[in-house]
């Protein structure tokens, strides 16, 4: 282990200590049809974020699935409408039942968050949750890269998270777009693949079934 005492911090300098299961939550984000179908690569996002949450829920890591909702017309942002009317969303027109549907269900001891924003920790009590169980690393996963995933990683960063992003766990319907912020967030944020992290967290929960 790498972990160094710097101050009155505890400071891990390895990805394999700051993805431990032990202070780990997994956010799911927004794998709901409407934003799934879009994407460049469905198939291969849909496979790698299954058997990601698969062995996630094997180690014993929290889960949490966003979903989004929208509010009253009268109290939305008229910056949001413009900006999601650039990305083709219309937003006079109502998502169907199936657009909101999961595409990735949640189980039923799983988290659901509703929220209004492009952050996690805008209007949710999400890291009041992660503070009370001593989580101190966020592993992202969802759609798209280039938004919400990057709004919130960044934002994790700020309020003093590690945050992690599965690079072939986050997709986008602009494939560009979704590189380039990949590259973007390097500097700040841990970026991992899903095989490194599954990985890792299957020896530890391997070593966890020896010991018992």
């Amino acid at each position: 282990m790498n972990m160094q005492n710097i101050g009155d911090n505890q400071v891990y300098n390895s990805v394999d200590e700051i993805i431990d299961p032990s202070h780990t939550a997994l956010v799911v984000w927004d794998v709901q049809n409407m934003l799934v179908n879009r994407i460049f690569n469905k198939d291969e996002f849909t496979t790698k974020i299954k058997s990601v949450i698969g062995q996630g829920r094997k180690s014993n890591v929290p889960i949490f699935f966003t979903r989004i909702q929208r509010l009253p017309l009268h109290f939305d942002s008229p910056a949001r409408i413009y900006a999601f009317s650039k990305l083709g969303f219309d937003r006079l027109q109502q998502p169907t039942e199936e657009d909101s549907v999961f595409t990735i269900k949640p189980e039923l001891n799983e988290i659901i968050l509703d929220k209004y924003s492009g952050s996690i920790f805008i209007g949710t009590i999400f890291e009041q949750m992660l503070r009370n169980a001593g989580i101190v690393t966020i592993v992202f996963t969802g759609i798209a890269t280039e938004f919400g995933i990057e709004s919130c990683a960044r934002d994790a960063f700020n309020r003093g998270f590690y945050p992690v992003v599965i690079s072939d766990c986050v997709s986008s319907p602009d494939k560009m777009g979704h590189e380039r912020s990949l590259e973007n967030m390097k500097k700040l944020v841990t970026i991992i693949n899903s095989t490194n992290i599954e990985n890792y967290w299957t020896s530890i929960s391997n070593n966890d079934d020896l010991r018992h």
